[in-house]
């Protein structure tokens, strides 16, 4: 061990994501005096306009869009206390199916090489201790997400670093207990069809296979006012609808799948940094 600070680097596809998936640990880990990098690839282009205006709507400007979450993602990080925040700009590339998919200069149609090579730089600038991104599906088949995952897996194959690596994930006992929330939240919202709930029952991981369960729940409030900095998508944020009480009672773990390791730490594990310090 030397008395180099311990570094956290989270690669996520758009603003909002760092405060989903990782806020808790984020915000944790700072207060725990590591060092923490968010990478966030796209410039969120593709999110809500002002007034809630949808993507391909009249007055929807992706410029505009990626402007307005641009400061509120450094809002968030503010909240987060997150050390070093940066940016790939990439264009979002909306949903799995959108014409934006096909966009010239959007993240998805943004070769691994090239991207892998940024994001490679970055690794070796800051010589993360853990790194944390997406499996390979994304979490749920986002194309950005996607791509944030194989441009990680790739940088670090272009790098002579050996940090532990984490892909975040849900216990699928959670991502029940979140569907009948949604339901509770809203009383007249149809069943799913049988496609649909099939999908949704393959987010996430049986909890035998998670690797890690960190428990966040003392910086609940700064992930849900992370998140809450991301004024303009409210509408997308599921998680705001609770309220902070509520939200703090179901949202104080987070957990990851464990992909690579040089420590031995024993799994199941309550740190990203077992075997570190």
């Amino acid at each position: 061990m030397t008395d180099r600070r311990l570094t956290l680097m989270a690669v996520h596809a758009h603003p909002d994501d760092e405060a989903t998936g990782t806020g808790g640990v984020l915000a944790r880990y700072a207060a725990e005096g590591i060092r923490t990098v968010l990478v966030t690839c796209t410039d969120g282009r593709c999110g809500d306009g002002p007034g809630g205006v949808k993507p391909g709507d009249p007055g929807h400007d992706p410029a505009t869009v990626a402007s307005m979450r641009r400061q509120e993602l450094e809002a968030s990080c503010d909240v987060l206390k997150i050390s070093d925040l940066e940016t790939l700009d990439y264009a979002d590339s909306g949903m799995m199916g959108w014409p934006s998919n096909d966009t010239p200069g959007s993240f998805w149609q943004t070769s691994v090489e090239e991207g892998a090579a940024r994001l490679a730089e970055l690794m070796r600038h800051y010589r993360p201790d853990v790194v944390v991104t997406y499996d390979e599906n994304g979490f749920y088949g986002h194309p950005d997400h996607i791509q944030a995952h194989r441009i990680t897996m790739a940088a670090l194959e272009m790098t002579a670093l050996t940090p532990k690596v984490y892909w975040t994930t849900m216990p699928r006992s959670a991502m029940q207990r979140f569907g009948e929330i949604l339901r509770d939240f809203h009383e007249d919202m149809p069943e799913p069809d049988p496609a649909e709930a099939a999908a949704m029952a393959e987010i996430g991981l049986p909890d035998d296979e998670i690797t890690t369960w960190v428990d966040t729940t003392a910086f609940s409030g700064q992930k849900f006012d992370a998140l809450a900095a991301h004024a303009s998508q409210g509408e997308n944020i599921f998680f705001l609808k609770m309220g902070k009480e509520r939200f703090g009672e179901l949202m104080g773990m987070e957990t990851f799948v464990r992909v690579k390791d040089s420590t031995g730490a024993a799994v199941p594990e309550n740190d990203l940094f077992a075997g570190l310090r």
